[in-house]
């Protein structure tokens, strides 16, 4: 029982309804005190005049009445908006610590752990938060290590198999045999890379998103590509890496499936758009969500033979989302897809 009174002595419940206790006490003992010193009884009625037709004399003066507004009734607001402000900081700075310590396990998976303090209700909210990010570690770490190790085991026989279709005489059963061996290892590569994104940890760095764009119109226009880049940015706090991965796929995405694309620079001065515009065949509206999904791949024009493992869009998006922003798809006025990277300043 004294266990127990002593658990709910330290809840944020019971702080809170202390302070508010206190001030009503406090404000309780104010008010005694004014009224106590202030409010005077009434004046006994004066005695009846010696004579019958004796003049009344003047009646005598109220008593003194201080204004509405003073200094007890405004030390008494005060009080009460002082323990108000103050209970309310109490009960706020758990969960705002709670709040940030979240967004920074979405940035960052080795991030502190939450310190275990202040209240009963508080302290266990930090060792739930503590345990669940201990284990969204554990379980990122192991699905890592068990990618890597299955790719690592499945390299081995594929170069084997690799060597050993170079041995077979039918040269139509030999290209088929290489073409599929390549995209097995073109799978895993592209597997570890997108692993490889999710886990790296890159600091914000002021960067010139102009001359990226450039650069990648640059580097796609050497290889036969046309790509050209409308509008200005001004630098952009980013992450270098990230971003120059995500422009570079959906880029690659683009030319994949459309000879012409146009990169479109829009700065609000809140926000910055990138639009990769193509005028390719397209998606359907009812999939320009799938697309972002790891492996997914469209049919038709945009099918296995055009290239890719169905993982550049999912790197895109989550390079985009890593900087708190985002990435969709809209249809290009007069045919096409329209890839809308938007970026925050904040």
């Amino acid at each position: 029982m004294k266990k127990r009174s002593l658990q709910l002595a330290d809840s944020l419940f019971a702080r809170l309804f202390g302070v508010f206790l206190l001030a009503i006490v406090v404000a309780h003992l104010l008010a005694f005190v004014w009224f106590s010193h202030f409010h005077h009884p009434a004046p006994p009625p004066p005695p009846p005049p010696p004579h019958a037709f004796a003049e009344p004399g003047p009646p005598p003066p109220p008593p003194p009445r201080l204004p509405f507004w003073s200094v007890p009734f405004a030390f008494q607001l005060l009080t009460l908006v002082a323990a108000a402000w103050f209970g309310a900081r109490l009960l706020a700075r758990p969960v705002q610590r709670l709040g940030d310590a979240a967004l920074q396990l979405s940035e960052d998976l080795d991030s502190p752990a939450l310190p275990e303090t202040g209240p009963r209700e508080a302290r266990q909210a930090a060792q739930a938060f503590n345990r669940m990010r201990e284990r969204i570690r554990e379980q990122v770490q192991q699905r890592g290590r068990m990618l890597v190790a299955v790719s690592h085991d499945l390299r081995t026989p594929l170069s084997r198999l690799k060597l050993r279709v170079e041995e077979i005489d039918n040269p139509q059963l030999r290209a088929r045999f290489a073409q599929d061996l390549g995209e097995m290892i073109g799978m895993l590569d592209s597997t570890l890379h997108y692993l490889h994104q999710e886990r790296t940890s890159e600091a914000l760095q002021w960067f010139d998103v102009n001359a990226l764009a450039e650069s990648l119109a640059e580097d796609a226009c050497e290889h036969g590509a046309r790509v050209s880049v409308e509008g200005q940015c001004a630098p952009l706090k980013v992450q270098p890496l990230a971003l120059r991965s995500c422009l570079s796929n959906l880029l690659d995405n683009a030319l994949r499936y459309a000879g012409e694309v146009q990169l479109v620079l829009r700065d609000s001065g809140q926000q910055v758009e990138i639009l990769v515009r193509d005028h390719g065949p397209g998606i359907p509206a009812q999939m320009r969500e799938q697309v972002f999904e790891p492996y997914f791949r469209l049919e038709g024009s945009r099918n296995r033979n055009s290239g890719g493992v169905g993982l550049g869009l999912a790197i895109a998006r989550e390079a985009a989302r890593r900087h708190g922003g985002d990435l969709h798809f809209e249809e290009t006025p007069g045919g096409g897809a329209t890839a809308v990277l938007t970026l925050p300043r904040a």
